[in-house]
Parts: C-alpha cells; sequence; structure tokens
C-alpha cells in the first residue's frame, strides 16, 4: 500500500470513529483512550500449536500490518515448546516477545488486548471464559466445548461481558459458504431434505507426535493445570501432545472436523442444534493405543421443535485409512443439489417431467448456479495461509477495532457444540442422543450424559 492511500484510509477511519463517537456522546480524547479505536491492538498467544504455527499465525501476518495489530507473548506450560514458539514469532514479527510460563503470567501483562487461543480441544472453553474474565477479545479455535458444562459456562462469561469472540469456524467466512447460505434463506432450494457431510485421510500419523512425545518429560510442564476441569489420571505424555486421540481430551472426529460441516447446517437453516442423534464405528485400523475410533457414522434428524412433520436427515461419515481429505458437504431437496465440493446449484437428482407425470405432478428442477470460489481479502503479506483462514482471522481483527459481531460468534461455537456433544454421547453409549431444551443438557436413556 502506497502511502498517500495509507494515510487517506487512516484520515477516514478516525473520521469514521468521529461520527460514531458523536451517536455515544463520546469525546474524541474518550475514544482514543479505548483499546484498538486508534492505537496498535496488542495480541498475547494461548498455546503454540501446529494450528497456530502452521495455519493462524501466517494468517494473523497477512493482515496485521495492514490493521495495525501485534503478537507481544506467548503462553506455553511446556518450556520447549515456548522456547520454539517464542523463537518462531520473534523472527516472524521482528522484535522479542514476552514468554509465559501459564496464563495467569499472560494475563499478568499490562499493555494486552487480545489473545488467540488454540490449545487442546477440551480446554478452549475453560480458556476463552479466563481470557473474556481478564477483558480481552478472544480469537477461539473449535470445538468451542466438549462438554455441556464448559459449553454453558462459556456462553454464559462471553454474553456476560463485552468482549469479541470468534470462533475458528472459517467457513463462515467464505463467499461460496455465504453465497450457499443466502440461496437457501432465500428459499431459493426449497425444503433440504438430507445432508451428507464427510471427511476422510489416509494418514497414520495424523495427530500422533511420536518425536515430540520422546521428548516431554513431566518436570519440564504443568500437568496438573493442563488437566484443568477433567478428572485426574497419571502423568502422559501422549495424552499430552496426542489429545486428539484420547477421550474426554478431545472427541476426535467430531470435535475436529463435525464441528466444522455441522457448523454450516445450522448457519444455513437457522436451527441450532439436532433433534437426536445416533451413531457407530470403531478403532478399525490404527490399534496404537487411541481412545477415539478412527471410523465414524453419525446420523442426526433435523427440524423445528414444535413441528415433528417437518424436518430433514444429515450423515456425517469419517474414516482415517483411505481418503484424500477433500470435505464432502452436499445438500439436497426435491429440486436437486448444492454441491460444496464442486460449488454448484444444480437439477442433479431433482423431480425430472417423466417422474412428475406418473403422480400428474409438476417438475422440480433447480436451475444451474456457480457460486463464486472463496477469495482472498486484502492481505498485506503472501504466507501461503490458507483463504478461508485468512478472511476469517482478518474478519475478527476488523471487528476488534469496529466491535461489530464477527462472523461466528460465541453463539455458532455453543450450538456446533450441542450437536458435537450430542455425538460423544451417541458414540459412548451406544444410545440415541436427545437434547432437553429446558435444561441445556444432552440425554441419553433418560439421563444426562457426562463423560
Amino acid at each position: 500500500m502506497d502511502n498517500s492511500r495509507r494515510e487517506f484510509i487512516k484520515k477516514t477511519a478516525i473520521a469514521a470513529a468521529g461520527t460514531y463517537v458523536g451517536t455515544l456522546g463520546m469525546s474524541a480524547k474518550s475514544y482514543a483512550n479505548i483499546i484498538g479505536a486508534n492505537d496498535r491492538v496488542r495480541v498475547g498467544v494461548v498455546g503454540f500449536s501446529d494450528r497456530f504455527k502452521d495455519t493462524l499465525f501466517p494468517c494473523f501476518l497477512n493482515h496485521n500490518k495492514e490493521l495495525n495489530f501485534d503478537i507481544v507473548a506467548l503462553s506455553d506450560l511446556w518450556n520447549y515448546r515456548r522456547g520454539l514458539g517464542t523463537d518462531h514469532i520473534k523472527n516472524k514479527i521482528g522484535h522479542d516477545i514476552t514468554a509465559c510460563r501459564n496464563n495467569d503470567e499472560l494475563y499478568a501483562l499490562k499493555d494486552l488486548d487480545a489473545v488467540i487461543i488454540s490449545s487442546p480441544d477440551f480446554a478452549h472453553a475453560s480458556h476463552a471464559i479466563e481470557a473474556v474474565g481478564h477483558k480481552k477479545d478472544v480469537y477461539c479455535e473449535k470445538p468451542f466445548a466438549e462438554t455441556m458444562d464448559d459449553a454453558r459456562a462459556a456462553l454464559k462469561a462471553v454474553r456476560g461481558s463485552k468482549q469479541l469472540l470468534q470462533i475458528g469456524s472459517q467457513r463462515r467466512s467464505g463467499q461460496n459458504y455465504q453465497a450457499a447460505a443466502e440461496f437457501i434463506k432465500q428459499g431459493k432450494f426449497g425444503d433440504i431434505t438430507m445432508v451428507e457431510l464427510s471427511w476422510n485421510v489416509n494418514q497414520p500419523g495424523r495427530w500422533r507426535r511420536p518425536d515430540l512425545v520422546a521428548k516431554l518429560k513431566e518436570e519440564d510442564t504443568d500437568w496438573k493445570r493442563f488437566l484443568l476441569n477433567r478428572p485426574y489420571e497419571a502423568f502422559n505424555p501422549r495424552i499430552y501432545l496426542e489429545y486428539r486421540l484420547f477421550w474426554p481430551y478431545s472427541s476426535g472426529m467430531p470435535g475436529q472436523w463435525m464441528s466444522h460441516q455441522i457448523d454450516t447446517v445450522h448457519w444455513f437453516t437457522g436451527l441450532p442444534h439436532p433433534r437426536s442423534v445416533t451413531a457407530n464405528g470403531g478403532i478399525y485400523q490404527w490399534k496404537d493405543g487411541r481412545r477415539n475410533w478412527d471410523t465414524t457414522t453419525a446420523v442426526f434428524d433435523y427440524g423445528p421443535l414444535d413441528d415433528m412433520s417437518k424436518g430433514f436427515q444429515v450423515v456425517f461419515t469419517s474414516r482415517m485409512h483411505n481418503g484424500e481429505e477433500k470435505p464432502a458437504e452436499i445438500y439436497y431437496s426435491n429440486g436437486g443439489e448444492l454441491n460444496l465440493i464442486t460449488n454448484t446449484i444444480s437439477p442433479q437428482g431433482g423431480l425430472t417431467a417423466r417422474a412428475a407425470s406418473a403422480m400428474h405432478m409438476q417438475p422440480n428442477l433447480l436451475p444451474e448456479v456457480k457460486l463464486a470460489p472463496p477469495s482472498a481479502a486484502a492481505a498485506s503479506a503472501n504466507t501461503g495461509a490458507d483463504i478461508l483462514s485468512s478472511n476469517h482471522m482478518r474478519n475478527w481483527l476488523e471487528c476488534i477495532r469496529s466491535r461489530n459481531e464477527p462472523n461466528a460468534p460465541v453463539e455458532a461455537g455453543y450450538h456446533h457444540s450441542i450437536a458435537n456433544i450430542m455425538t460423544n454421547a451417541a458414540v459412548h453409549t451406544g444410545g440415541k442422543a436427545m437434547f432437553d431444551e429446558n435444561r441445556q443438557e444432552v440425554i441419553v436413556n433418560g439421563k444426562v450424559f457426562k463423560y
């Protein structure tokens, strides 16, 4: 960006801020004291994970200079990763950052405005509660929560604060998904009758960290702090580093993959959660001591709670022993399909004239529509970050300044968590999981599901 354009944007932003301030009855001076109004926003990192290093941080670097954001601190319990993370961020960001042994040290820092949470799955909700309690805006990786206790507590904490929280459901920042949502909400697609979701890989090393496991010693980290509110068990470096394979630290496939895809169902339809969930699967291929399945099929019933005659089925399938990681999301109606693999709406499978004539009906065929593929938001660096995640990070940064609601607010995380926890309940009990709307609890065979 040339200097003249940069100066123009700066002056325009200040002028807009002044107009907004006037509507609040505030002086320009008092507004300038609000963190993130015109000054640099200082961000801390909770957990130096592969997700942060390989995706979230490059996405942040795409936009931080243009929007005047900086990373100033990293919190990680393990001294080895803390050192790696500090050096990595320092080399990329161009200055020293503060290394914190835990979040207590992180939140004791005076100059901190926001945090990126990339800790283990089960810790997201607790760390989000902690962050908003310290008046920090939050980018929180999904899944938002793996238990209803955590989900309800985090929802209450965020809603009771003045902080912004963006859930890492980056599909919500993709133009193709936004166009699909609009097409369905305008009634052009017709009633959804079925949704097929799948996510398959063939990667024996997926979620495994054998080299790191060999390095980790209990004295080099804080195992009790790591466990947070989970039941105590003896130190296990595999659980610490390969947590996605071990319930109740992660649900694996549902929390990591299904939570992305089921979120689009809630978004497109406005339905907050399934009416019921059943699941089947097991550990069929990778018998390496893991607790979470390597093959899963979950079946969801969706529809309005006050009209059981209306609804549709969602099927999620996932296998870790055959596949090329090309996630599939296909929505079906009587008139055709919406395919988010090919980004097309088509009459494929719709009611043809020949089929309709037998019942003296009119054919029902959708038009051919090409959804625009995701395009990158303006960026000031070329980091190779994926487009959806980069756009999603930018949306969070912009919302910190504007105080507008982000694309994936806390409610999106709460709702995908309900579907996730219902799936966990079906997986671990073998029963049909239901949701008690009044108590906001997952129920199986008349009992509240906990672990």
